[in-house]
């Protein structure tokens, strides 16, 4: 594949950053198409290396982040058939139910500050309102400096966005997992596609920082991704999470094959080509913790679940159980010649 004009857009996008180019991207929908469906070892190493020029220009160092979870007991039925997060889903996830106490997260917020860590994703079930999200954002603002990312999906009243907003929320995360209303309720059957939209909505119209992202391998095409992609080009996102599925046993889904750390790293990098300059994150659990350099090397300019060995809380994945260990998350992005955004 002939990546030359790919290059001549970074060029000119260089020469003049102007929100309207930012936000036109450097491909097109057909030159996303087209990158989806390269299969040659030379195109890959091609595409990556443009993508992460095209991080390096705008990141300057890889952030990490951190987690709480407040709570897994959930009330979406039926369960979304890949969870493992939610209470007796899965013997291999949170399968007993929780609610995060707060000295514990107290606790857990200074831990992840002392070890360097500067942000933090906070995560609850269903059923709340949201109100769980707004006690963790409290205490963990009124202990820390750390940023806050919160994410309780589609589980946000409008006054709750509000209150969020008034505590200094920095960011909050209500992922889609797949624009494809077909493919959404053939996994997610307790939950409307439709209700999460207007939930990124929302906090678009309070002008909070939105993260939004994609579930891949749950049964989507290339053109789905693109017009996901795209779709959160109009609303507009400030962060995608590129999350490959991974299969959590006793699960609908325990059997539905996992997606390679090869194809998430070419979504992380179509991904940087179409938003030059936004936060693209990667969370450990769902690239593979030993495979957090696919995902750089993608363009990813955010590693996502991370665990210092301070923290209190026995933390695990959405995707799957293992985490990433700050120190080994440190070490791979240093190999690469990168820079890790921590405090010493």
């Amino acid at each position: 594949m002939d990546f030359s004009h790919i290059r001549d857009n970074f060029e000119n996008l260089k020469e003049n950053t102007s929100k309207e180019n930012l936000k036109n991207g450097l491909i097109s929908k057909e030159d996303a198409l087209n990158l989806f469906n390269i299969s040659k070892g030379n195109d890959y190493l091609n595409l990556f290396s443009i993508a992460s020029e095209v991080r390096d220009y705008f990141k300057k160092e890889i952030e990490i982040i951190s987690s709480i979870h407040i709570t897994n007991i959930c009330s979406v039925n039926p369960k979304c058939y890949y969870c493992g997060f939610a209470a007796g889903t899965s013997k291999e996830g949170y399968y007993e139910p929780f609610r995060t106490s707060d000295e514990e997260i107290k606790n857990s917020a200074i831990a992840i500050e002392k070890s360097g860590i500067m942000r933090v994703s906070c995560s609850s079930a269903h059923g709340y309102g949201g109100k769980e999200t707004l006690r963790t954002l409290k205490i963990v603002k009124e202990n820390t400096n750390l940023e806050v990312l919160v994410n309780a999906g589609a589980d946000f009243t409008e006054n709750c966005i509000k209150e969020l907003k008034k505590h200094d929320i920095d960011i909050i995360c209500c992922n889609l997992e797949t624009t494809n209303n077909t493919i959404f309720k053939s996994v997610k059957p307790g939950e409307e596609l439709e209700n999460r939209i207007n939930i990124c909505k929302l906090v678009k119209k309070y002008d909070i920082n939105l993260s939004s992202g994609l579930l891949l391998g749950i049964g989507e095409s290339y053109e789905d991704r693109v017009n996901h992609l795209l779709f959160l080009k109009e609303l507009p996102v400030d962060e995608i999470p590129i999350m490959g599925f991974n299969p959590y046993k006793d699960t609908p889904m325990e059997n539905h094959p996992k997606c390679s750390a090869l194809e998430q790293a070419k979504t992380i990098a179509i991904s940087r080509l179409m938003f030059p300059d936004i936060r693209i994150t990667s969370p450990t659990p769902t690239i593979g913790a030993e495979l957090v350099q696919f995902a750089l090397m993608g363009g990813a300019s955010n590693i996502a679940t991370v665990i210092p060995d301070n923290h209190p809380m026995n933390i695990k994945g959405v995707g799957n159980p293992k985490t990433g260990n700050l120190k080994e998350v440190v070490k791979m992005i240093e190999e690469l010649g990168l820079t890790p955004k921590i405090k010493k």
